[in-house]
Protein backbone atom coordinates (compact mmCIF):
# COMPACT_ATOMS: atom_id res chain seq x y z
CA UNK A 1 0.00 0.00 0.00
CA UNK A 2 1.15 3.39 -0.90
CA UNK A 3 0.44 6.88 0.85
CA UNK A 4 -0.30 9.72 -1.49
CA UNK A 5 -0.17 13.30 -0.72
CA UNK A 6 -3.18 15.73 -1.64
CA UNK A 7 -2.30 16.62 -5.07
CA UNK A 8 -3.17 20.20 -4.34
CA UNK A 9 -1.19 20.47 -1.21
CA UNK A 10 1.69 19.60 -2.83
CA UNK A 11 1.62 22.57 -5.12
CA UNK A 12 1.54 24.66 -1.64
CA UNK A 13 4.46 26.02 -0.26
CA UNK A 14 5.70 24.26 3.02
CA UNK A 15 4.97 26.35 6.15
CA UNK A 16 8.28 27.38 7.36
CA UNK A 17 10.29 24.20 9.20
CA UNK A 18 8.51 21.49 7.50
CA UNK A 19 9.78 18.94 5.09
CA UNK A 20 6.65 17.33 4.35
CA UNK A 21 2.77 16.86 4.93
CA UNK A 22 1.54 13.53 4.43
CA UNK A 23 -1.82 12.11 3.98
CA UNK A 24 -2.23 8.44 5.19
CA UNK A 25 -4.17 6.29 2.85
CA UNK A 26 -7.42 4.83 4.24
CA UNK A 27 -8.86 1.51 3.75
CA UNK A 28 -11.01 -0.96 5.27
CA UNK A 29 -10.18 -4.22 6.44
CA UNK A 30 -13.55 -6.10 7.28
CA UNK A 31 -15.42 -2.92 8.03
CA UNK A 32 -12.36 -1.42 10.29
CA UNK A 33 -10.84 1.82 9.15
CA UNK A 34 -7.01 1.99 9.00
CA UNK A 35 -5.51 4.91 8.10
CA UNK A 36 -1.08 4.18 6.96
CA UNK A 37 1.19 6.92 7.12
CA UNK A 38 4.52 5.28 6.41
CA UNK A 39 5.60 4.05 4.59
CA UNK A 40 4.97 6.70 1.87
CA UNK A 41 5.72 6.72 -1.74
CA UNK A 42 7.64 10.02 -0.40
CA UNK A 43 9.56 9.42 2.32
CA UNK A 44 10.20 5.52 3.72
CA UNK A 45 11.07 5.94 7.42
CA UNK A 46 11.28 9.09 10.08
CA UNK A 47 14.20 8.03 11.90
CA UNK A 48 14.22 4.68 12.13
CA UNK A 49 10.44 5.02 12.32
CA UNK A 50 9.31 2.68 8.79
CA UNK A 51 5.66 1.69 9.31
CA UNK A 52 3.17 3.78 11.28
CA UNK A 53 -0.58 2.86 11.43
CA UNK A 54 -3.79 4.25 12.85
CA UNK A 55 -6.29 1.57 14.35
CA UNK A 56 -9.82 2.87 13.94
CA UNK A 57 -11.46 3.93 15.74
CA UNK A 58 -13.59 1.18 15.42
CA UNK A 59 -16.36 -1.59 16.99
CA UNK A 60 -16.47 -5.09 16.80
CA UNK A 61 -20.26 -6.43 17.40
CA UNK A 62 -20.18 -9.34 19.60
CA UNK A 63 -18.71 -12.68 19.00
CA UNK A 64 -16.59 -10.88 16.36
CA UNK A 65 -13.09 -9.47 17.32
CA UNK A 66 -9.33 -8.84 15.63
CA UNK A 67 -7.77 -12.38 14.48
CA UNK A 68 -3.82 -11.80 13.42
CA UNK A 69 -3.05 -15.39 12.66
CA UNK A 70 0.58 -16.03 13.26
CA UNK A 71 2.67 -14.32 10.71
CA UNK A 72 6.89 -13.76 10.97
CA UNK A 73 8.88 -10.72 10.92
CA UNK A 74 12.80 -10.16 10.58
CA UNK A 75 14.61 -6.85 10.86
CA UNK A 76 12.28 -5.06 13.09
CA UNK A 77 10.75 -3.92 16.49
CA UNK A 78 6.43 -3.97 16.45
CA UNK A 79 4.94 -1.14 18.84
CA UNK A 80 1.52 -1.47 19.74
CA UNK A 81 -0.05 1.59 21.94
CA UNK A 82 -4.13 1.49 22.51
CA UNK A 83 -6.13 4.49 23.24
CA UNK A 84 -9.43 2.18 23.61
CA UNK A 85 -10.03 -1.53 23.61
CA UNK A 86 -7.36 -4.80 23.89
CA UNK A 87 -5.12 -6.78 22.57
CA UNK A 88 -4.12 -10.28 23.38
CA UNK A 89 -0.53 -10.97 22.02
CA UNK A 90 1.20 -14.25 21.61
CA UNK A 91 4.59 -15.09 20.27
CA UNK A 92 7.23 -17.81 18.92
CA UNK A 93 8.94 -17.43 22.47
CA UNK A 94 6.15 -18.17 24.64
CA UNK A 95 4.62 -14.62 25.54
CA UNK A 96 1.23 -14.46 26.20
CA UNK A 97 0.38 -10.31 27.21
CA UNK A 98 -3.10 -8.77 26.74
CA UNK A 99 -2.10 -5.28 25.69
CA UNK A 100 -4.55 -2.57 27.10
CA UNK A 101 -4.49 1.43 26.75
CA UNK A 102 -1.50 3.41 27.64
CA UNK A 103 0.65 -0.10 27.93
CA UNK A 104 3.22 -0.24 25.22
CA UNK A 105 3.98 -3.82 23.95
CA UNK A 106 7.89 -4.39 22.08
CA UNK A 107 8.69 -7.05 20.21
CA UNK A 108 11.82 -7.04 18.72
CA UNK A 109 12.26 -9.63 15.91
CA UNK A 110 15.68 -9.64 14.96
CA UNK A 111 16.86 -12.49 13.10
CA UNK A 112 13.04 -13.91 12.75
CA UNK A 113 9.76 -14.39 15.58
CA UNK A 114 6.32 -15.23 14.55
CA UNK A 115 3.23 -13.63 16.55
CA UNK A 116 -0.30 -13.18 16.71
CA UNK A 117 -2.76 -10.86 17.46
CA UNK A 118 -6.16 -11.39 18.67
CA UNK A 119 -9.32 -10.40 20.79
CA UNK A 120 -9.57 -12.13 24.08
CA UNK A 121 -12.40 -14.53 24.57
CA UNK A 122 -14.13 -11.87 27.64
CA UNK A 123 -14.37 -8.83 24.71
CA UNK A 124 -15.42 -11.30 22.01
CA UNK A 125 -18.36 -12.16 23.82
CA UNK A 126 -19.86 -9.27 24.81
CA UNK A 127 -18.18 -6.66 21.53
CA UNK A 128 -15.28 -4.06 22.14
CA UNK A 129 -13.80 -0.65 20.24
CA UNK A 130 -10.63 -0.57 19.22
CA UNK A 131 -8.49 2.43 18.33
CA UNK A 132 -4.58 2.74 18.56
CA UNK A 133 -1.50 2.67 16.44
CA UNK A 134 0.79 0.53 15.27
CA UNK A 135 4.61 1.05 14.49
CA UNK A 136 7.36 -0.70 13.39
CA UNK A 137 11.12 0.44 14.03
CA UNK A 138 13.76 -0.83 11.89
CA UNK A 139 16.53 -2.35 13.35
CA UNK A 140 20.27 -0.68 12.81
CA UNK A 141 22.21 -3.12 10.26
CA UNK A 142 24.46 -4.23 13.74
CA UNK A 143 20.76 -5.58 15.44
CA UNK A 144 19.17 -7.14 12.48
CA UNK A 145 20.45 -10.57 13.27
CA UNK A 146 20.04 -10.04 17.06
CA UNK A 147 17.86 -12.70 19.02
CA UNK A 148 14.29 -12.18 19.35
CA UNK A 149 12.79 -10.47 22.14
CA UNK A 150 9.48 -9.25 23.40
CA UNK A 151 8.87 -6.80 26.59
CA UNK A 152 5.71 -5.24 28.21
CA UNK A 153 5.62 -1.91 30.01
CA UNK A 154 2.56 -0.91 31.94
CA UNK A 155 1.13 2.65 31.33
CA UNK A 156 2.29 3.57 35.30
CA UNK A 157 6.22 2.42 34.05
CA UNK A 158 5.86 5.33 31.41
CA UNK A 159 7.63 8.16 32.02
CA UNK A 160 5.23 11.46 32.25
CA UNK A 161 5.54 15.18 31.97
CA UNK A 162 2.41 17.99 32.78
CA UNK A 163 3.27 21.53 32.06
CA UNK A 164 1.33 24.87 30.42
CA UNK A 165 -1.46 22.36 29.59
CA UNK A 166 0.34 19.82 27.90
CA UNK A 167 0.51 16.45 29.49
CA UNK A 168 3.44 13.79 27.57
CA UNK A 169 3.86 10.21 28.29
CA UNK A 170 7.33 9.03 26.77
CA UNK A 171 6.37 5.60 24.97
CA UNK A 172 10.02 5.22 23.99
CA UNK A 173 13.22 6.92 23.81
CA UNK A 174 14.87 9.80 24.86
CA UNK A 175 13.38 13.49 24.79
CA UNK A 176 11.96 16.89 27.01
CA UNK A 177 15.02 15.49 29.84
CA UNK A 178 12.82 12.27 30.21
CA UNK A 179 13.84 8.56 29.17
CA UNK A 180 11.80 5.63 29.09
CA UNK A 181 12.45 2.33 30.60
CA UNK A 182 11.84 0.68 26.78
CA UNK A 183 14.52 -1.14 25.44
CA UNK A 184 15.62 0.03 22.18
CA UNK A 185 18.04 -0.33 19.43
CA UNK A 186 18.95 2.59 18.26
CA UNK A 187 18.69 6.71 19.15
CA UNK A 188 14.87 7.89 18.58
CA UNK A 189 12.01 9.37 20.45
CA UNK A 190 8.30 8.44 20.49
CA UNK A 191 5.37 10.02 22.87
CA UNK A 192 1.92 10.56 23.00
CA UNK A 193 0.80 13.88 24.08
CA UNK A 194 -2.49 15.92 25.18
CA UNK A 195 -2.31 19.75 24.26
CA UNK A 196 -4.93 21.84 26.02
CA UNK A 197 -6.68 24.66 23.83
CA UNK A 198 -3.63 27.08 23.32
CA UNK A 199 -1.18 24.73 24.58
CA UNK A 200 2.57 24.79 23.34
CA UNK A 201 4.51 22.18 23.13
CA UNK A 202 8.46 22.14 21.70
CA UNK A 203 10.01 19.66 19.98
CA UNK A 204 13.46 17.82 20.74
CA UNK A 205 16.17 19.80 18.93
CA UNK A 206 18.69 16.76 19.15
CA UNK A 207 17.17 14.37 17.10
CA UNK A 208 17.59 14.15 13.22
CA UNK A 209 14.44 13.35 12.07
CA UNK A 210 11.48 14.28 13.83
CA UNK A 211 7.43 14.16 12.92
CA UNK A 212 4.22 14.24 14.48
CA UNK A 213 1.07 12.96 13.75
CA UNK A 214 -2.20 14.29 14.29
CA UNK A 215 -4.34 12.06 16.61
CA UNK A 216 -7.53 14.46 17.06
CA UNK A 217 -7.99 18.64 17.26
CA UNK A 218 -5.73 20.65 15.63
CA UNK A 219 -2.16 22.05 15.72
CA UNK A 220 -0.44 24.94 14.43
CA UNK A 221 2.89 25.73 12.86
CA UNK A 222 4.20 27.98 11.57
CA UNK A 223 1.07 29.94 11.95
CA UNK A 224 -0.87 27.38 9.49
CA UNK A 225 -3.17 24.93 11.21
CA UNK A 226 -2.80 20.92 10.60
CA UNK A 227 -6.34 18.79 10.82
CA UNK A 228 -6.17 15.43 12.21
CA UNK A 229 -5.11 12.47 10.29
CA UNK A 230 -1.80 14.02 8.88
CA UNK A 231 1.83 13.31 9.65
CA UNK A 232 3.96 16.64 9.93
CA UNK A 233 7.43 15.93 8.88
CA UNK A 234 9.59 18.64 10.11
CA UNK A 235 12.93 19.86 9.14
CA UNK A 236 16.34 18.88 10.54
CA UNK A 237 17.91 21.39 13.38
CA UNK A 238 14.98 23.91 13.63
CA UNK A 239 13.86 24.76 16.82
CA UNK A 240 9.79 24.25 16.66
CA UNK A 241 7.10 24.23 18.63
CA UNK A 242 3.38 22.84 17.85
CA UNK A 243 0.34 24.93 19.24
CA UNK A 244 -2.58 23.18 20.42
CA UNK A 245 -6.08 25.02 17.96
CA UNK A 246 -8.76 25.85 20.11
CA UNK A 247 -10.42 22.26 20.58
CA UNK A 248 -6.70 20.94 21.93
CA UNK A 249 -5.25 17.98 20.43
CA UNK A 250 -3.80 15.11 20.57
CA UNK A 251 -0.22 14.04 18.96
CA UNK A 252 2.07 10.92 18.56
CA UNK A 253 5.58 12.37 17.97
CA UNK A 254 8.12 10.35 16.73
CA UNK A 255 11.75 9.81 15.14
CA UNK A 256 15.10 9.55 15.80
CA UNK A 257 18.79 9.55 14.30
CA UNK A 258 18.59 9.07 10.29
CA UNK A 259 18.50 5.04 9.32
CA UNK A 260 22.37 3.59 8.49
CA UNK A 261 20.90 2.86 4.97
CA UNK A 262 17.51 2.26 3.08
CA UNK A 263 15.64 -0.67 3.90
CA UNK A 264 13.85 -3.60 1.87
CA UNK A 265 10.56 -3.95 2.78
CA UNK A 266 8.41 -6.79 1.48
CA UNK A 267 5.39 -8.01 3.63
CA UNK A 268 6.22 -8.54 7.14
CA UNK A 269 9.82 -8.30 6.66
CA UNK A 270 12.55 -5.62 7.20
CA UNK A 271 16.19 -5.75 5.78
CA UNK A 272 19.37 -4.00 4.71
CA UNK A 273 19.57 -6.47 1.71
CA UNK A 274 17.26 -8.22 -0.54
CA UNK A 275 19.27 -11.35 -0.23
CA UNK A 276 18.23 -11.39 3.45
CA UNK A 277 14.09 -10.75 2.51
CA UNK A 278 14.69 -14.16 -0.10
CA UNK A 279 15.93 -16.15 2.90
CA UNK A 280 12.80 -14.94 5.14
CA UNK A 281 10.85 -15.85 2.72
CA UNK A 282 12.00 -19.60 2.21
CA UNK A 283 11.94 -19.94 5.77
CA UNK A 284 8.44 -19.07 6.44
CA UNK A 285 7.69 -21.33 3.29
CA UNK A 286 9.28 -24.11 4.68
CA UNK A 287 8.16 -23.93 8.38
CA UNK A 288 11.48 -22.89 9.50
CA UNK A 289 10.03 -20.51 12.60
CA UNK A 290 9.26 -21.14 15.48
CA UNK A 291 5.18 -22.19 16.31
CA UNK A 292 3.50 -19.54 18.55
CA UNK A 293 2.28 -21.99 21.27
CA UNK A 294 -1.29 -21.43 22.51
CA UNK A 295 -2.03 -20.66 18.63
CA UNK A 296 -0.26 -23.00 16.51
CA UNK A 297 -2.99 -24.09 14.59
CA UNK A 298 -3.45 -21.82 11.48
CA UNK A 299 -0.96 -19.29 10.04
CA UNK A 300 -0.94 -16.65 7.28
CA UNK A 301 0.42 -17.85 4.28
CA UNK A 302 3.27 -15.80 2.53
CA UNK A 303 1.34 -13.54 -0.29
CA UNK A 304 2.06 -13.92 -3.69
CA UNK A 305 4.63 -11.73 -5.16
CA UNK A 306 3.14 -9.15 -7.61
CA UNK A 307 5.96 -6.35 -7.83
CA UNK A 308 9.87 -5.99 -7.19
CA UNK A 309 10.91 -6.05 -3.97
CA UNK A 310 13.53 -3.06 -3.32
CA UNK A 311 14.66 -0.63 -0.84
CA UNK A 312 11.62 1.42 -0.54
CA UNK A 313 9.13 -0.59 -1.99
CA UNK A 314 6.22 -1.49 -0.13
CA UNK A 315 4.16 -4.54 -0.33
CA UNK A 316 1.28 -5.49 2.03
CA UNK A 317 1.80 -5.85 5.41
CA UNK A 318 -0.62 -8.23 5.67
CA UNK A 319 0.62 -10.10 8.99
CA UNK A 320 0.02 -6.81 10.87
CA UNK A 321 -3.52 -6.10 12.75
CA UNK A 322 -4.38 -3.44 10.04
CA UNK A 323 -3.86 -5.27 7.17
Amino acid sequence: MSVENDPAAALAPMPEGLEQVILPRAHDVGGFEVRRALPARERQMVGPFIFFDQMGPGEFLAGKGLDVRPHPHIGLSTVTYLFEGAIQHRDSLGSDQPIVPGDVNWMTAGRGIAHSERTGAELRQSGSRLFGIQSWVALPKHAEETAPAFAHHAAARLPVLEDGGTRLRLIAGEGWGARAPVTVSSDLFYADAALAPGAALPLPDHHEERAAYVLDGEVEVAGERFAPGRMLVFRAGDALALRAGPRGARVLLLGGAAMDGPRYLFWNFVASSRERIEQAKADWKAGRFAPVPGDDKEFIPLPEERIRVRAGTQAPAAGSPTS
